[in-house]
């Protein structure tokens, strides 16, 4: 059932909690940009916790899904995402968590990790996409930067519907919470995924996180012709199968 959970930001979120009756940590969902915790890899993990009796957490960041009631995604940026998954997180997982972060939610995940890694017990990121801003800055025409100066956002042809719309409050606030500026020490298991077929994430970016992050027990696995969704059956047993080894549940 659907709760919500008012931050110390004044932000109400959506978000779905199951109760921890196995042993050891539990999973916590973070979703990507513009999806929300209804989508595949959300419901067949929360399955999959479901059936082992695994703890899990899975919500709606602002703007997005049922947490939208304060405004839409791009009224919102990647400073005010952290702020949610921190404030919630602490209110409603609270201990160590395996976190699960796909696309934004794996910049979010890192983010998190890195801060505070004695609340991480394992990281699992599925076409993770820290500092997308930057990159996409990057590349920016000078059309681009007019639009972003003059009408406060610059939009982009989507694969999943109505064009997305990236503000100058996500470049902004993406800018001030980079990943790749300072070192990423992981002392917890980390298991990252990565399609070779993904045309939001480039595998390339993959291969520099991995080469980026420092720790004892990192491992990338790159699936031939996996998309950025990540959710065809096989892979989605990917991801039980890593979130099992980390919570050391028996995989389903």
């Amino acid at each position: 059932m659907t709760a919500f959970h008012e931050t110390g930001h004044g932000r109400r979120l959506a978000y779905q909690a199951l109760p921890a009756v196995a042993e050891g940590p539990g999973v916590v969902f973070l979703h990507g940009f513009r999806s929300d915790m209804e989508g595949t890899k959300a419901l067949d993990l929360a399955d999959w916790c479901g059936a082992t009796r695994r703890g899990m957490l899975r919500f709606d960041l602002s703007g997005h899904g049922l947490s939208a009631e304060q405004g839409a995604v791009e009224d919102f940026g990647i400073t005010d995402w952290l702020e949610d998954a921190r404030d919630i997180i602490a209110a409603r997982a609270p201990g160590p968590q395996v976190l699960v972060g796909s696309s934004l939610g794996g910049w979010l995940a890192l983010r998190l990790a890195r801060e505070a890694p004695e609340l991480v017990a394992g990281l699992v990121t599925i076409a993770a996409a820290p500092d997308f801003t930057t990159r996409m800055e990057q590349g920016f025409t000078d059309a681009d930067r007019e639009a972003l100066r003059s009408q406060g956002a610059v939009t982009r042809p989507s694969a999943y519907g109505d064009d997305y719309v990236f503000s100058r409050r996500l470049f902004e606030q993406g800018a001030a919470e980079q990943l790749f500026d300072r070192p990423l020490p992981l002392p917890m298991p980390a298991r990252m995924f990565q399609g070779t077929a993904d045309e939001d994430v480039p595998m390339g970016e993959a291969l520099r996180l991995l080469d980026h992050a420092e720790g004892p027990d990192i491992r990338l696995t790159l699936v031939r012709g996996a998309d950025h969704r990540f959710s065809e059956p096989g892979q989605l047993g990917m991801i039980r199968a890593a979130v099992a080894e980390l919570t050391g549940a028996e995989a389903r």
